[in-house]
C-alpha cells in the first residue's frame, strides 16, 4: 500500500516541480502565436480551450500501453510502480513536453520532421517509414484489444465459454474500424473534439472508483512493500522473465511511449498559447502514469499476480476486476473508460500517420479527396493486420512484442533529437540526453535478447541463454557510449539562436 501512495504522490509532484523545470530549460514564448491561431485550416489546425485539449491529449496517448501494459508488467512486483515513476517523470513526461513544444514552433510538423531538422536527413527519411509502420501497428493493437474488452464483457454476462462469441467480435472490430476511418478524415473538432469529453469521464470514474474500492476491501495492503521480488513464474527459465530490459518494455506507455511523439503534434495545432504546453504535454503523460499505477495495483491487490502473462490476458483482468470492485453499474462504466483509451488512440494513430505522409509528400489536407487518397491505402494496411492478429494468439502475441519495441525505439529517437536541439540552442541537454541514453540500453538490449527479435539466433551463436541475456546489455552498453561520442559535437555549440525555433 505505501509503494502504491509514494508513487501516486511522487508522479503529482514531478508534475509540479519537474515540468516547471523542464518549461524553463526549454524557454517557452507566450507573445508568439501558435499553429491553431495562425495557421487555422480548419481541419487540423483548430484552436481549442485548454481543458479540451488536456483531455484529448490524454485520451490520444492513454489506449491500451498503461492499462493492458501495466496489467503485464505487475508481475515483475513493485518494481513496476518505480519504472513507472522515474520513467514518467524523468523520461516519458519529459519527451512529450519537449516533442510537442518543438513540434509547435515548427508549424505542428510530425516527429520525423523534427528529427530531420535536429539530426539530418538520413534519420528523417527513416523515421518517416518508422513512424508509420508503428502507427498502424498500433491501430491494429488498438482494434483488437478494446474488442478483446467488449467480448470478454459480453461472455461473461451471458455466461457463454471464453472465446466462444467470435460473430460479437468480429461486429465490433468492424464498428471500431468504421470509427476510425470518421474520425480520420472528419476535422478535429468535430468529432474528436466532442466525444473525447465524454470518455474522459468514463476514464476518470474508472481511476477513481477502482481505487477507492481497492483502499475499502482493504485489499491494497496486499501489494508488496518495496520488496522488489520478481514474480513472474519463469523469472529463472527464461531470460525474458528478468527485469532490465523486458519491464521496460512490457510497460511502456505508462512511463515512456514513442507513440505519444506521433500524439503531441496533433495537440501542437490546436493549442492557442505556448504557456499550454505543460500541462497538455507534460501534464498528460503524469495522468497516464497514475492510469499506469492504478491496473500495475489492481492486478496485484486483487490477482495476486496470478495467471497475468500475457496482453491476451489483460481483458479478462479488466473485466473481472471491475465487476468485482464495482458491480455492473459502477463495472460497465469502468470498463467502458477503459475501451475508451485504446479506441481514443486508436483513431488518432491513423489520423496521425495520414499527416505524417501527407507532410512528407506536402499534400494539401484540406480537400476531402486528398485525406481519401493518403487514408485509403492506410486502412487498407490495417485490415490485413488486424486479420493477422485473429488468426491466432501466438500472432497478436508478436504484433504486441514489436509494438512495444518500435514504441520504447521511437521515443529513444525523439529524446536525442530533442537534446540535439537543446545542445545547438545552448541549453541544457542533460534533461533528455540522460533517459536518450538509457533507453538505448534498453531497446538495444532487447533487440538483442528477446524471443520476438535476434534472442533465439543469439543464444544459437552463444550456445547459452545467459550468455545472450549478458552480450545483449554489454551491445546495449556500446553503442549508447558510441552514440554519446557522437553527440560530442553537439555539446560544443554553445551560441543560443544558431538553430532557427
Amino acid at each position: 500500500m505505501i509503494s502504491f501512495i509514494v508513487g501516486i504522490i511522487a508522479l503529482i509532484l514531478g508534475y509540479v516541480v519537474y515540468s516547471k523545470i523542464a518549461e524553463k530549460i526549454f524557454v517557452i514564448k507566450p507573445e508568439l502565436q501558435t499553429p491553431a491561431i495562425r495557421i487555422n485550416d480548419g481541419v487540423d489546425f483548430v484552436a481549442m480551450p485548454k481543458w479540451k485539449t488536456l483531455l484529448i491529449q490524454l485520451l490520444n496517448i492513454a489506449g491500451t500501453g498503461p492499462i493492458f501494459g501495466a496489467i503485464a508488467g505487475s508481475l515483475f512486483g513493485p518494481a513496476a510502480f518505480v519504472w513507472i515513476v522515474f520513467g514518467c517523470i524523468f523520461a516519458g513526461a519529459v519527451h512529450d513536453f519537449m516533442v510537442g513544444m518543438l513540434s509547435v514552433r515548427q508549424n505542428g510538423g510530425n516527429i520525423s520532421e523534427i528529427v530531420g531538422k535536429y539530426l539530418g536527413k538520413g534519420p528523417l527519411y527513416i523515421m518517416r517509414v518508422f513512424s508509420t509502420v508503428l502507427l498502424i501497428f498500433v491501430g491494429v493493437v488498438f482494434v483488437t484489444t478494446p474488442a478483446q474488452v467488449l467480448r470478454t464483457l459480453y461472455e461473461h454476462a451471458k455466461d457463454l465459454p471464453a472465446g466462444s462469441s467470435m460473430n460479437f467480435y468480429y461486429i465490433i472490430i468492424a464498428i471500431i474500424i468504421g470509427y476510425y476511418i470518421l474520425a480520420t478524415m472528419l476535422p478535429i473538432d468535430k468529432l474528436i473534439g466532442k466525444i473525447y469529453p465524454v470518455f474522459g469521464a468514463c476514464l476518470l470514474i474508472m481511476a477513481i472508483g477502482i481505487t477507492f474500492m481497492m483502499f475499502f476491501t482493504g485489499e491494497i495492503s496486499s501489494i508488496p512493500e518495496f520488496a522488489f521480488a520478481n514474480m513472474r513464474p519463469d523469472k529463472t527459465t527464461n531470460i525474458m522473465g528478468r527485469i532490465f530490459p523486458f519491464l521496460f518494455i512490457t510497460i511502456a506507455c505508462g512511463a515512456i511511449s514513442g507513440f505519444h511523439a506521433t500524439q503531441s503534434p496533433l495537440m501542437a495545432r490546436c493549442i492557442t498559447n505556448e504557456k499550454e504546453g505543460r500541462l497538455v504535454f507534460y501534464g498528460a503523460m503524469i495522468l497516464e502514469g497514475v492510469i499506469a499505477m492504478i491496473w500495475a495495483a489492481v492486478t496485484m491487490a486483487h490477482f495476486n499476480f496470478v495467471g497475468i502473462e500475457t496482453a491476451v490476458a489483460a481483458p479478462v483482468v479488466v473485466t473481472r476486476s471491475s465487476i468485482d470492485y464495482m458491480g455492473w453499474i459502477g463495472g460497465a462504466l469502468a470498463i467502458f473508460g477503459v475501451v475508451a483509451c485504446p479506441i481514443t488512440s486508436g483513431d488518432t494513430a491513423f489520423r496521425s500517420a495520414r499527416l505524417t505522409i501527407a507532410d512528407a509528400l506536402k499534400y494539401d489536407q484540406k480537400p476531402v479527396k486528398n485525406r481519401l487518397t493518403v487514408a485509403i491505402p492506410l486502412f487498407a494496411a490495417g485490415v490485413l493486420l488486424v486479420l493477422f492478429s485473429l488468426s491466432s494468439t501466438k500472432n497478436f502475441n508478436i504484433i504486441w512484442r514489436y509494438f512495444s519495441w518500435s514504441n520504447q525505439t521511437l521515443a529513444t529517437i525523439g529524446l536525442w533529437a530533442a537534446s540535439a536541439y537543446l545542445a545547438k540552442t545552448g541549453k541544457l541537454y542533460w534533461l533528455t540526453l540522460l533517459p536518450a541514453a538509457f533507453m538505448t540500453v534498453v531497446v538495444t538490449s532487447y533487440f538483442f535478447t528477446s524471443n520476438e527479435c535476434l534472442g533465439p539466433l543469439m543464444t544459437g551463436i552463444t550456445g547459452n541463454a545467459d550468455i545472450t541475456y549478458v552480450t545483449g546489455i554489454i551491445i546495449g552498453l556500446v553503442l549508447s557510449t558510441v552514440l554519446l561520442a557522437l553527440f560530442v559535437p553537439f555539446i560544443g555549440i554553445k551560441q543560443k539562436g544558431i538553430i532557427k525555433e
